[in-house]
């Protein structure tokens, strides 16, 4: 039996910018998709804690140190620079290699910077 775990976690980034005339996805400043393991082309959900709007879309990388989080095309319509979004990847597990494993979660600062990464998240976790 398969399941499907989280594999990645970009906790409470900054949105900076939406631009709803480029063709779609989430364009990730890479050094977050490198500490994060997430890719280019990968499926995402994005959770908005401003407006609880959740979307799904793929990643698209952005430059290296630039802290871009930009939701691109029609998802622009759900969000505004300067929300803080949840960003996640899933992947799927055999159920026996779930019991051990550990997904990455960045937690970041409000310029987008990692400030803490996290192996998992103890109940009630608070940032």
């Amino acid at each position: 039996m398969y399941r499907e775990m989280m594999s990645g976690k970009i906790h409470r980034a900054t949105v900076t910018e939406a631009d709803l005339n480029y063709v779609g996805s989430i364009t990730i400043d890479q050094d977050l998709l490198d500490a994060t393991g997430m890719m280019e082309n990968e499926k995402v959900q994005v959770v908005n804690n401003n407006n609880g709007a959740r979307l799904e879309t793929y990643i698209i990388s952005g430059p290296r140190g630039s802290k871009t989080i930009c939701l691109n095309g029609a998802a622009a319509r759900l969000v505004q620079p300067g929300d803080k979004v949840i960003i996640i990847s899933y992947k799927w597990l055999e159920e026996k290699e779930c019991l051990t494993h550990e997904p990455k979660v960045a937690i970041l600062d409000e310029a987008n910077n990692i400030i803490e990464m996290m192996g998992t998240e103890p109940a009630a976790t608070y940032r």
